[in-house]
């Protein structure tokens, strides 16, 4: 039985112990989600720049990326059910408020400008499929987001985005779509190649950054306390501690939502490298680009799905980004009120930095800024940022004053300092390369 079996004076909910399938996807929730959001549309540029440009040759970092994040993404999400707090709040309380603010901006900055990303993603897809130029659909869709996340409640919108990770299917029809060389992708696969030139190593720093994005460290942790107030655990002490079947059962989540998004990205570098690379589209800036060129080499079912995704991904997205920095900001100045939970007249500051988030990053587009070029370069941001921060859930996770007896095994201290040293060897790769 885990936390959402359980009511609030903690008698057993009535009809609560569902089996098989039913009890598989009951258990799914804050990883699922954060799986599903980590495919944005900045992610899928990244992996149609990625599959354009180099083939095949990227299909390996799937099986790489998908140990680390999921190692990563399960630290902070037992991070948050054994201290009842969100990662912010964990790391004021055992560090200096210099490192505190300084990872919160980090994280801020590279969200603001993957918002702006994801917002021009989006219209951008929109003008593909009705002609009607992006910079109609940009408020559009930002004002429904903001509408989704102000207007609704906290269970109906993670109801949502749970229907909502289903749109990700569309880029595994898509691959299959486009006949690709199976023989060369298993190759691919299970055989790395690495170039050393800055554009190769730029992709890998973006595929990593858009795999294991710092902002999905804070979704998690707080995703996990939300949780737990949905369920009436008001107070940092009721929700402190967690059961082994609460364990097992985030460990599934996270699991199966860390899956579901590297087999997309798989996919997505899969189905770009079997059309645009194998017909000398080798060029592809954005996803847009990807989308069009995709259209005569694979069909217009292809077409359509693959535009289809990135607006289904973006409307994922969008709210995880400016809720993520909206948590980061909340818990770092010890806002008693900050909580998707709660109605926005009674959470008007956290509210307030969701809004804001938004209104930035849309402002970005009406800045006269490459809004589709943003969507490459804030992957690249996220894997420089993501190294330090990887270090301190790593720290945070082993300790016993944080943790108790629920600390890090030895496999998953393995897994966490080995996704923070890959990082900054791209990241360090890129920045010789570049020189």
């Amino acid at each position: 039985m885990t936390k959402r079996d359980v009511s609030t004076d903690g008698s057993a909910i009535e009809g609560s112990a569902p089996n098989g399938l039913q009890q598989f996807l009951k258990e799914l929730g804050p990883g699922i989600i954060t799986g599903a959001a980590d495919d944005d549309p900045s992610g899928i540029s990244t992996y149609s720049v990625a599959g354009a440009s180099f083939g095949y040759a990227t299909l390996w970092t799937a099986l790489l990326s998908f140990p680390l994040m999921a190692a990563v993404q399960f630290m902070c999400a037992k991070l948050g059910m054994v201290t009842g707090c969100g990662l912010a709040s964990v790391i004021r309380n055992r560090y200096p408020r210099w490192v505190l603010w300084l990872s919160c901006s980090l994280v801020i900055i590279a969200n603001i400008f993957n918002i702006g990303a994801d917002l021009g993603g989006m219209a951008d897809a929109m003008q593909m499929m009705t002609g009607i130029p992006s910079y109609y659909w940009t408020p559009l869709f930002a004002a429904a987001i903001v509408a989704l996340l102000f207007w609704t409640s906290y269970r109906l919108m993670a109801r949502i985005f749970k229907w909502l990770t289903l749109v990700l299917f569309a880029y595994i029809i898509t691959a299959f779509l486009a006949h690709p060389d199976w023989r060369t992708v298993a190759h691919s696969t299970f055989v790395p190649h690495i170039e050393w030139s800055k554009a190769y190593i730029a992709v890998l720093v973006a595929i990593l950054g858009t795999t294991i994005s710092p902002y999905l460290f804070f979704w998690q942790a707080a995703q996990e306390v939300e949780e737990d107030r949905a369920h009436g655990k008001t107070t940092v002490a009721q929700r402190k501690g967690s059961t082994d079947a609460e364990i097992r059962s985030a460990r599934l989540d996270v699991v199966t939502g860390m899956l579901l998004s590297n087999v997309v990205m798989y996919f997505l570098i899969l189905t770009t490298a079997a059309t645009l690379n194998a017909h000398g589209h080798k060029d592809i800036e954005t996803a847009k680009q990807a989308a069009e060129a995709l259209r005569p080499l694979a069909g217009g079912g292809a077409y359509w799905l693959f535009t289809l995704g990135m607006i289904g991904t973006g409307m994922l997205a969008v709210p995880v980004l400016a809720g993520s920095c909206a948590y980061a900001v909340a818990e770092g100045a010890r806002w008693r009120a900050a909580s998707l939970n709660l109605k926005p007249q009674l959470a008007r500051k956290f509210y307030g930095i969701i809004g804001v988030s938004i209104a930035v990053g849309l402002a970005l587009d009406f800045a006269h800024l490459n809004a589709v070029m943003m969507l490459f370069w804030s992957a690249i941001l996220n894997g420089l940022l993501a190294p330090p921060l990887v270090v301190m859930v790593v720290l945070l996770t082993s300790d016993r004053k944080v943790m108790g007896n629920r600390t890090n095994t030895i496999g998953m201290k393995c897994l966490g300092w080995t996704c923070a040293l890959i990082m900054t060897a791209a990241a360090i790769g890129l920045i010789v390369s570049s020189m």
